[in-house]
């Protein structure tokens, strides 16, 4: 009976943990991971650190609990099976970024997106995939910069010919 009560605990503490995770992940991928070698899992696992991503495993039904406390529907249809949890929580594009990046990259049948969440939305596989094209808010933000620099540096131009065709004069 102890053993019991312990490992309900035990349980009742990984679901808690789950629960964290989900709250402060920006976006969430769910992907079947079966027939991925020792040395894919940990050039991922590699990949999702440099990027502050989180790669893990968890029991499907204890992430379906943490669901049903975070009143989060749709998703237990893509919890059967191995699958892997990878958790974006700076950066909404990250997860799907890399996770798309590294099955196109490396060629893999044997890690599938199955589907995630964007804060509490569920997304299917399309979804998720255009998520991973979608430009980062760093590259968003370079742009904006881009955009706005060139009109002033034209100007700056400009002024700069007017002054020096005064001094000419």
């Amino acid at each position: 009976m102890r053993k019991m009560s312990a490992n309900l605990e035990l349980k009742k503490q990984v679901v808690a943990d789950i629960i964290e995770k989900f709250k402060g992940a920006e976006s969430v991928v769910v992907c079947s991971y079966s027939g991925l070698t020792v040395e894919q899992v940990t050039e991922l696992r590699k990949q999702c650190r440099e990027n502050d991503v989180h790669y893990c495993v968890l029991k499907n039904r204890l992430v379906g609990r943490a669901l049903a406390e975070l009143n989060i529907e749709g998703l237990n249809d893509l919890l059967e099976g191995p699958n892997a949890f990878v958790f974006g929580t700076k950066d909404v594009t990250a997860a799907p970024k890399i996770i798309n990046s590294f099955i196109e990259k490396n060629k893999l049948t044997s890690l599938e997106i199955k589907g995630g969440l964007m804060g509490t939305e569920k997304m299917d596989v399309a979804a998720v995939k255009a998520l991973a094209a979608t430009p980062s808010r760093e590259e968003l933000l370079a742009t904006l910069v881009g955009c706005l620099q060139s009109p002033i540096s034209g100007l700056v131009a400009v002024l700069d010919q007017i002054a020096e065709k005064k001094d000419a004069a």
